[in-house]
């Protein structure tokens, strides 16, 4: 039985699926050096309108642009998430009103309802996990350098299937914060992939 952990990106038919090209090794180095996951070191990419994703514990989605889901991506997408799937969706404007962010929103609201995406409290497990994040989500360089909304966001949202987050939703830009070559993380004071840990860790074992 192959229980090795695997990183797959969705690829979807509208906007621009294909961003932040090398935060997937990066994240996937973190998993290997931090914890004891047996991990597939290379990302799968796989359609969201494919029964693959059925078969994956964590996917990614993100983008600049607009996402217009088809409707047989919608069906997956909402099988996917009510049946124990976790998808990590994050916006590469880092900008709440930006065209990512309302169209990936209006599609949540059509597949999962008006009010089925809601901020989580920083509170929550998934800042406590494995590594501890006090003050909720870290903060991106993008958000500090005044790119996008020229705000800093201080929640996250996520919608929640059974007590459990099914997606995970940020405007910060953790794509483009960890898309660098891992090898470079030495010259960081602080990792800052290791919230990436938190994520995949609270997907598996939440």
């Amino acid at each position: 039985m192959n229980n090795e952990f695997f990183f797959t990106r969705l690829q979807y038919e509208s906007g621009d699926w294909d961003v932040d090209q090398r935060m997937p090794s990066n994240l996937l180095n973190s998993l290997v050096e931090y914890t004891t996951l047996k991990v597939k070191t290379e990302e799968k990419i796989i359609s969201l309108s494919s029964d693959e994703i059925f078969k994956c514990p964590f996917c990614y989605i993100s983008g600049h642009k607009l996402v217009e889901f088809t409707k047989r991506e919608r069906e997956n997408f909402k099988k996917y998430v009510e049946n124990g799937g976790f998808v990590f969706a994050d916006d590469c404007n880092h900008d709440i009103d930006g065209l990512f962010a309302k169209s990936f929103e209006r599609q949540m609201e059509e597949i999962f309802g008006n009010t089925a995406l809601q901020k989580i409290p920083n509170s929550h497990e998934i800042y406590t996990i494995f590594f501890e994040f006090k003050d909720g989500p870290p903060t991106t360089s993008q958000e500090l350098n005044g790119w996008g909304d020229d705000l800093v966001h201080d929640y996250l949202k996520a919608i929640v299937i059974n007590g459990r987050i099914g997606v995970l939703y940020s405007n910060k830009d953790y794509g483009c914060e960890w898309d660098y070559d891992f090898r470079n993380k030495r010259w960081y004071k602080i990792d800052n992939t290791r919230f990436a840990v938190n994520i995949v860790m609270y997907a598996l074992t939440s």
